[in-house]
């Protein structure tokens, strides 16, 4: 339920074996998933991950070479309600222990157009992996303002069906399709 996300999503992708690629990591404070689901047709619940971890192998001359690796702790999942994050922690949903991640790993970008792009990859939750498809778009490539040095900015969103990850309880009282929305920064590595 929690792409991502992700999360990422978010960069058009390419190998290191590509020369022109160039390593970008995740500036965790700006960077964040999003996901929502329908809760028993009352109301739309929120959720979000953010402090999580990630590289990109970022070709900007040919998008489609670039990858992206993202990990984030199901711990860190925040909703805004102490008690509904600690029920997903429990065996109704992830049964989580400390250490326990969700981890998203591209593996094929499709160039749709100037700046966007479907990025396939594995989403791998609650001991499950599943292929997905992010549709990213690059917000923005160069120097940051403030910290003077290359930076990049990407937004994607998918849809996950959380059963499919052994997540669905309750369902379909409780949607079973979860809406994920990502946006990262990432530095230039040195």
């Amino acid at each position: 339920m929690k792409s991502t996300l992700l999360a990422a999503a978010l960069a058009v992708s390419a190998t290191s074996a590509f020369a022109s690629a160039e390593k970008y990591v995740l500036d965790p404070s700006h960077s964040q998933v999003v996901f929502n689901y329908n809760h028993l047709g009352f109301s739309t619940t929120y959720g979000m991950f953010s402090g999580f971890e990630g590289e990109i192998m970022f070709d900007q001359e040919n998008p489609a070479a670039s990858s992206v690796n993202v990990s984030m702790p199901v711990v860190e999942m925040f909703t805004g309600w102490k008690p509904r994050e600690d029920h997903f922690m429990t065996e109704d949903f992830f049964g989580v222990a400390e250490g326990d991640m969700i981890t998203f790993a591209s593996t094929g970008i499709e160039v749709t157009g100037e700046n966007t792009a479907n990025i396939t990859g594995d989403l791998t939750m609650n001991g499950v992996t599943k292929s997905v498809v992010l549709d990213a778009k690059l917000n923005q490539v160069g120097e940051h303002p403030m910290a003077g040095k290359p930076w990049a900015g990407f937004d994607a969103t998918t849809t996950v069906v959380r059963s499919e990850f052994d997540l669905g309880q309750f369902a379909p009282f409780v949607g079973d399709e979860v809406e994920i929305h990502i946006s990262v920064e990432a530095q230039k590595a040195e």
